[in-house]
């Protein structure tokens, strides 16, 4: 299996090991755009692994912070009262890079620079521009492609 992450399009898509699609997601990268740097808000390119799975069984909504649950469950009066948040939602697929000097290891490491594929809230627009540089998933979303995808499965974000 491998997930292709499709900047241009807003899409990721699910491969098996024959090439063959799986399922194919509307999801939201960067604001900012691809870039590689810490601190650059940008989504970074190239070959990824899925370094860690997080919040498996957590319920749909479940609020993340620092990668723990919070023990909220996000609604819109969540929402209203800390609107300064960026909501990471009820799973986390912790990406690590595989470049080295592209996206891994110095100032360009995704993993050290926090960069999950994560459900967000649902009033969050998909198949545009919106993130802080990780890839926002529906929340349904995010759960079926956490139960498919395994750790060391690789991603490869292209422009």
């Amino acid at each position: 299996m491998r997930l292709v992450v499709s900047i241009s399009q807003q899409t990721l898509t699910v491969f098996n090991t024959r090439n063959k699609v799986l399922a194919h997601y509307s999801i939201s990268t960067a604001t900012n755009g691809a870039g590689f740097e810490k601190n650059s808000g940008c989504t970074p390119l190239g070959k990824h692994i899925i370094r860690a799975k997080i919040g498996e069984g957590a319920p749909v909504g479940s609020v993340f912070v620092g990668r723990r649950p919070t023990g909220e469950i996000c609604t819109p009066a969540l929402m209203t009262e800390f609107p300064n948040r960026d909501w990471i939602l009820t799973r986390i697929l912790w990406l690590s890079g595989t470049e080295v000097g592209v996206n891994r290891l110095g100032n360009v490491d995704t993993m050290q620079r926090y960069i999950y594929i994560h459900g967000t809230p649902d009033s969050n627009a998909m198949g545009v521009i919106g993130s802080h540089g990780c890839v926002r998933m529906r929340n349904a979303d995010m759960v079926a492609l956490f139960d498919m995808a395994d750790v060391g499965v690789e991603v490869d974000i292209q422009p």
